[in-house]
């Protein structure tokens, strides 16, 4: 008799509760909350935009939601019927780090099927020793057990052996495909305007696809919707500058955020001609609105407006990022929770020689994508969390066009014909609770790729010479590749302190970047799959243990991972990448492997914190016409990578901070010998990557006083004192070689680096 109801409720005598959980004293919206169940000893994680669902048994139930960094709420409550909760945690007080605080962990590290995941806050990222008076998001990537930077001071990052056009690096769920400023020794993340950052290094959501290596997920500040607040610095190189507060009390909140560097207003000083008329600065803006229209609805405005110049009496260069997001958050019910996103990215360049140079010329390139995608979530039933959702992105490729200037140029202009492609996807997951250990994560991406006319498709012979072509007309389909993605995520909790997961990932990856170095510079191009190119299949599967320790101050976790790409991409040896309309046959594709092995201790605490991790891992290709087909080490093999980051606040006045870094040397490829042809010396080089630079290896150090805080003061401020590569030493940046002047049949070797001891002071400021 009691069949029926069940099978109409769903699950009998149980109720749905949802609500939102927001920071009490900014109304920001707290993700990845803990909400914890006494009676039924289970729980849930608020979602990147503090919402959370789940099943409560009728009657009195006593609920615990918790963050870190903030007091416990707990709430008794009595169930009857489908309910909202939403609860605003209180930040712990600062006066608290006078001594060391025990806080109890989300232990979201062992609780949750995901794994291969690290998040870090901007109280975390702020910590870390800034680079220059710069404290920067990236670099702090750069620390996490198998992530890898690509070259000295590089913004650009290698994860688990993958090259950078293999992360896909979004800012409020835009893409952001150059995150460099300066010529990539800054990123383009103001630390003031970021709340959070999640790296997902290979098991990455179903609900996101197209790069074979990471996520990175970076997340602006919503704007405190209770009072006005400002922020900012002044550094050696940069100012920075953040106001935010409500437009309408807990309605309506602003947040907008500037930086600019201003090494080019003290070069106006000189007296040199030559120098005091150079430009060199970035500059980046952030802006977000953020209005809560009712329970059930919640809309984001958010942009990024970054630009970097560089011009002197001769040469020009300048190039920038533009995003802009509108997303909706709505409940359809207390079970089924909605956010619809569009999104306009775009990328751009431009160089050239001034226009004071009888040859001067303007080279322009860009990259534009249109974004709309839908993300749902279904609590079916207390055992089974259900996401499933669509995107689609237009992408409009514009490789390159120069232009000459003045009645002295040497070219008028020569352009290379845009590209056009959707790229769409449509995915579903569930995350299943199978008795009290075991967690599963299932789920399946379709992801769809058609280029779009107009456009032309060169037929290459076997040595990459063009023999054909073939003209597709306006908004024609003329190529279409497909793939099934599927994701699996187990856990099997061994007690409350210690799990084990297993993870598989498949992805399509169906745009690239042809890269004139492994640094990575804004003159990077990207291309897109086609009938030439093949899109690239990489298939991940990690295996990890995960335990915590002394009520969660120390997290330990050990990963193995093993990885294969097909179709992986590489050029034949003295590529021509620039401005060439046949880029396609300088290409060459065969497969790639990869495995390592990640360790990880992480110390929480309020008077000590940090990690320490090791890596140990490799990464090879084998493509037909390289190498003569033999395997050889990818560019970014590092075989060690070892991190020490430390944070220690002594008082609420005084912290210091620590990181050390050591890195096996990056694969090169060097001359060995070499022959006379006729009057010319010609180089003969090793086979591919067959050397390695030096090891790297690097100590950063940093001093914080602030000023003792007073209970009517609104102004606080701090002075940071840093110091990058504090023992000096001079890591290779390049290695050349040359032939002596004095004995030409010898050829010595030069090493160049740029970054030596960089003392640097910032003042910091809150009001």
């Amino acid at each position: 008799m009691t069949i029926l109801p069940q099978l109409i409720f769903g699950q009998s005598g149980k109720r749905a509760v949802n609500g939102q959980i927001k920071d009490s004293e900014s109304g920001e919206f707290l993700a990845g909350a803990t909400i914890f169940i006494s009676k039924t000893s289970s729980g849930t994680v608020s979602n990147e935009y503090g919402y959370y669902t789940l099943n409560l048994p009728v009657g009195k139930n006593h609920i615990r939601y918790s963050y870190i960094g903030y007091n416990d709420s707990n709430l008794i409550v009595q169930i009857n019927s489908d309910t909202t909760i939403n609860v605003e945690l209180k930040p712990l007080s600062e006066q608290l780090q006078e001594i060391e605080i025990k806080v109890q962990s989300a232990r979201e590290n062992i609780t949750s099927t995901q794994m291969s995941v690290n998040k870090l806050t901007a109280a975390t990222i702020k910590n870390i020793p800034a680079f220059m008076g710069e404290v920067d998001l990236v670099k702090a990537l750069q620390l996490l057990p198998g992530v890898k930077f690509v070259a000295e001071g590089s913004s650009g990052f290698s994860v688990r052996g993958g090259s950078p056009d293999q992360n896909l690096v979004m800012l409020d769920e835009a893409t952001v495909y150059n995150a460099g400023h300066l010529m990539g020794f800054f990123s383009v993340f103001n630390s003031d305007a970021v709340k959070s950052v999640t790296l997902y290094k290979g098991d990455i959501p179903a609900a996101y696809g197209g790069r074979l290596s990471s996520l990175v997920d970076v997340r602006m500040k919503e704007g405190n919707s209770k009072q006005f607040h400002g922020q900012g610095g002044v550094g050696l190189i940069a100012a920075r500058l953040l106001f935010e507060g409500p437009i309408i009390k807990n309605k309506v909140s602003f947040m907008v955020s500037g930086r600019r560097t201003y090494a080019d207003l003290f070069l106006k000083l000189s007296s040199d001609a030559n120098i005091n008329r150079n430009q060199l600065y970035f500059y980046d803006l952030n802006t977000k609105l953020n209005y809560s229209i009712n329970e059930n609805n919640h809309i984001f405005f958010s942009g990024y407006f970054g630009k970097d110049v560089f011009k002197n009496n001769f040469f020009q260069m300048n190039w920038g990022n533009a995003t802009g997001t509108f997303r909706w958050n709505h409940l359809f019910s207390k079970k089924i929770f909605s956010n619809f996103t569009f999104v306009v990215n775009r990328f751009n360049y431009n160089l050239g020689l001034a226009e004071t140079n009888p040859r001067a010329f303007m080279w322009q390139s860009s990259l534009t994508d249109y974004n709309l995608k839908g993300d749902f979530a279904w609590l079916l039933n207390s055992n089974n969390k259900i996401k499933f959702g669509f995107s689609s992105i237009y992408h409009n490729f514009f490789p390159g066009k120069i232009t000459g200037i003045g009645t002295q140029a040497v070219i008028s202009e020569y352009a290379l014909d845009n590209n056009y492609a959707l790229e769409s996807g449509i995915y579903m997951s569930d995350e299943q609770n199978v008795g009290a250990r075991f967690t599963l994560r299932y789920g399946l991406r379709f992801s769809l790729f058609n280029n779009i006319g107009p456009g032309i498709s060169f037929h290459f012979n076997t040595y990459g010479n063009v023999t054909d072509s073939t003209v597709f007309g306006k908004n024609k389909f003329f190529n279409t590749y497909w793939g099934l993605e599927p994701r699996l995520g187990i856990l099997y909790q061994l007690n409350e302190n210690s799990s084990l997961k297993v993870s598989y990932t498949r992805i399509f990856q169906y745009i690239q970047q042809a890269q004139n170095s492994s640094a990575g510079n804004p003159l990077d191009i990207w291309f897109p799959a086609s009938p030439n190119v093949k899109p690239q299949i990489g298939d991940q599967i990690a295996l990890g243990y995960f335990r915590n320790f002394k009520k969660d101050m120390f997290e330990t976790s050990v990963e193995l991972y093993y990885k294969t790409i097909e179709n992986a991409v590489d050029f034949k040896d003295h590529a021509d990448l620039l401005l060439n309309k046949y880029l396609e046959g300088e290409l060459r594709f065969g497969k790639g492997y990869g495995y390592g092995l990640e360790l990880m201790v992480r110390k929480n605490g309020n008077k000590i914190s940090g990690w320490i991790s090791y890596t140990y891992s490799r990464t090879f290709r084998q493509i037909k016409d390289i190498n003569n087909g033999i395997p050889y080490p990818a560019t970014y093999d590092r075989p060690n990578d070892f991190s020490l980051v430390m944070n220690y606040h002594l008082n609420t006045q005084i912290s210091f901070g620590l990181n050390w870094v050591f890195l096996s040397g990056q694969p090169v490829t060097f001359p060995v010998g070499r022959m006379g042809i006729g009057n010319t010396i010609v180089p003969i080089y090793s086979g591919r990557n067959e050397y390695r630079l030096p090891d790297y290896h690097r100590l950063d150090l940093s001093f914080t006083w602030s000023e003792k805080q007073k209970a009517k003061r609104k102004w606080h401020s701090e002075i940071n004192f840093s110091i990058y590569n504090a023992y000096n030493r001079k890591n290779p940046w390049v290695i050349n070689f040359k032939t002596d002047p004095n004995k030409p049949n010898l050829t010595y070797a030069e090493m160049t680096y740029i970054l030596g001891f960089l003392p640097a002071i910032t003042y910091n400021f809150k009001f």
